[in-house]
């Protein structure tokens, strides 16, 4: 099995490499096919690898070589399959490959064809790296190498001021958090002598209460950064600079599902600190409230999309935070399918409305992109959690959790939240698909996608529905490893109350929003309606003013203290002691350069001079040796010691 662990691991870093020899050429389409073939290698090679751990083989080890040997700290390249890491090695590669065969098509007219692709797929081999380690170290290799790669691909059209700044804004705001994550690396090897996961966690119970809950509280600040949580969110909506297939990668299988992992990674940790547990449940709870409600009046395709990847990752952490590690891992891999699909079907629509965003000037388009309506409707259901889809089964299960564990409050903001997701779902579809036909008032013309895109997106559709009926089988697997909690309401009639409950609101939610959307004219909106001027609207569609306390608060107060040392401090205190020295040096060699004037007589003088200078030197050095006894004498009575 080792053979396939290295396919699955290094197949994307040769793809990268490969498709790295011709960034300096013009387009070629076999760059395309072989890379996108590589990163199917490395899903075959996944499927090999999952197909014997769910025939009960044993876990797949290996150490490469050793990467850091001193003193007590030993560090090896070292790789593994398990249950949580084959899971999440499927979702990577099987979404990888799907979005590496539609680039093809969607980048094809594209100048940085070919660096794309290098670009995509050294994000597939971070990403790897980050779930297949054996150890910390290695986990913060991987996770750095995805910000890195995030940089690439979101600034990916330089050339653009706009994908270059929201770049940056991603690369900076995970360097915050990344400095959290570092400081508890730092706690776990000082307290517990190894970076290793099984070492370190096997003595953590040993520790004290408090050491336990900086670790955590640490940890997590470095997956709220990657996972986007509040506050360090911001950097995910205007991430949808970078091209479509890089959203699809980023918000289903890479970059945000990596804060995720870490917390289901070190579940032995998290059960010492319950604590810490909820206020990561709480915070999510809150995130996918925050998320959902900007989405409802948002006029960006790709922002709602990203907003809703927020809201579930608020999910996502709800269910690690209470201790339901499975069921968190469980919807990150069902939220992969169909968000991955709703970006990819997202990215058709753009290429068909010449790269417009704006969904009011849309309309009618499921006459010309039938396959793409069908693909985008289906997957909107499985988002809004419709039996029996792939949402239902495991959006309901943090439902439950959170019933079970009684927190009441959070289940009622997530229920409350299922309803939003449900109506800006389909609010979305309704403006892009139904209706009028409003693009043609802007004289576009939309066509289909390539056959092939649609049919390497069919394999997201089939998973976004059949995922589900999976549960218990993915259930028997990953709880070899996580805690197996089994989350069921006591009462059955309770449970067909809530479930149908559930349904019932999700299903009117859809409802009103193909009322409003679908069945009533639209027109787009341009700041005069009703609706616009309202306080509520202000406040979600300027993402509650966060942004702009950002900048008012944060980003121009660093700018003018930065000025101000950089003016006063810099300029009149480092340079000018720099540049001060500088002309002394500068002015003594002036004063001193007729000392080599060539003139014989001259430089006579001086050889003189300094003989004299020498000899008055060692007269009074010879001196101070003979009548040393003496002088300390006078020194002393003079008081000196």
């Amino acid at each position: 099995m080792e053979l396939y662990l290295y396919l699955a691991l290094f197949s994307p870093l040769v793809s990268s490499l490969f498709s790295a020899l011709f960034t300096a050429t013009p387009k070629k389409q076999f760059t395309g096919i072989v890379a996108s073939g590589l990163i199917i290698l490395a899903f075959v090679s996944s499927t090999i690898l999952l197909t014997h751990i769910l025939s009960g083989g044993d876990v797949v080890h290996v150490e490469l070589m050793t990467w850091m040997a001193t003193g007590d700290l030993y560090i090896p390249f070292g790789f593994v399959v398990d249950q949580v890491s084959v899971t999440m090695m499927m979702v990577v590669t099987l979404v990888s490959s799907v979005v590496h065969v539609y680039s093809i098509g969607y980048m094809d007219h594209d100048k940085g064809f070919n660096r794309f692709f290098s670009y995509l797929s050294a994000f597939v081999f971070s990403m790897m790296i980050l779930v297949m380690s054996d150890n910390f170290a290695g986990l913060f290799i991987g996770w750095e190498g995805v910000g890195l790669c995030s940089w690439l691909l979101i600034g990916f059209w330089y050339h653009k001021e706009s994908a270059t700044w929201a770049a940056n804004e991603a690369f900076i705001m995970n360097r915050i958090a990344d400095l959290g994550m570092l400081i508890g690396l730092f706690l776990v090897y000082w307290n517990t002598g190894t970076l290793q996961y099984e070492q370190a966690f096997a003595a953590m119970p040993s520790l004290s209460t408090d050491i336990l809950t900086w670790m955590g509280i640490f940890l997590f600040i470095g997956a709220m950064g990657k996972s986007a949580q509040f506050p360090l969110h911001t950097w995910l909506a205007d991430a949808m600079e970078g091209p479509t297939p890089v959203s699809a990668l980023i918000h289903a299988a890479t970059m945000v599902t990596a804060g995720v992992y870490l917390v289901i990674r070190a579940n032995p940790l998290y059960d010492l600190i319950p604590n810490v547990g909820l206020f990561i449940a709480s915070l999510g709870a809150f995130v996918a409230f925050y998320a959902a409600s900007m989405a409802l009046v948002n006029r960006d395709m790709k922002r709602i999309i990203a907003y809703s990847t927020l809201s579930q990752l608020g999910y996502m952490f709800v269910a690690a935070g209470l201790g339901a590690y499975w069921v968190a891992l469980f919807h990150l891999m069902a939220h992969a399918f169909f968000k991955a699909l709703l970006f990819l079907g997202a990215g058709n629509v753009m290429h068909a409305m010449h790269d417009e965003l704006d969904p009011f000037k849309m309309g009618g388009l499921k006459k010309p992109m039938k396959a793409t309506f069908i693909m985008m409707t289906l997957a909107s259901v499985a988002l809004a959690g419709i039996f029996p889809f792939a949402g239902f089964f495991s959006k309901d299960l943090i439902l439950e959790v959170s019933i079970i564990e009684h927190h009441y409050i959070i289940y009622s903001v997530l229920l409350f939240t299922a309803g939003l997701t449900a109506f800006y779902s389909f609010r979305l579809v309704a403006l892009i698909f139904h209706g009028e036909e409003r693009y043609k008032l802007f004289g576009i013309h939309p066509h289909e996608a390539y056959k092939f895109m649609l049919v390497a997106m069919s394999p997201l559709l089939i998973l976004a529905i059949i995922a589900g009926s999976f549960k218990m089988t993915y259930f028997e697997m990953v709880t070899a490893l996580l805690p197996a909690t089994e989350y069921h309401v006591h009462s059955v009639a309770m449970y067909w109350i809530m479930t149908i409950g559930t349904q019932i609101f999700v299903i009117l939610a859809i409802a009103f929003a193909y009322k409003k959307y679908a069945m009533s004219p639209v027109t787009v909106p341009d700041g005069t309606s009703k609706m616009e001027n309202r306080l509520c609207y202000k406040i979600l569609i300027n993402q509650y003013y966060i942004p702009y306390i950002y900048q008012e608060y944060v980003v121009k107060p660093y700018r003018e203290l930065s000025t101000i040392f950089w003016k006063e401090i810099d300029m009149k205190i480092v340079d000018a002691s720099v540049d001060g020295i500088a002309k002394i040096f500068y002015s003594t060699g002036e004063n001193t350069r007729t000392m080599q004037s060539g003139n014989l007589s001259t430089m006579l003088k001086w050889m003189v001079a300094g003989i004299v200078a020498l000899l008055s030197l060692a007269v009074v050095f010879g001196l101070a040796v003979r009548y040393s006894d003496e002088i300390k004498v006078i020194l002393s009575g003079l008081g000196v010691q």
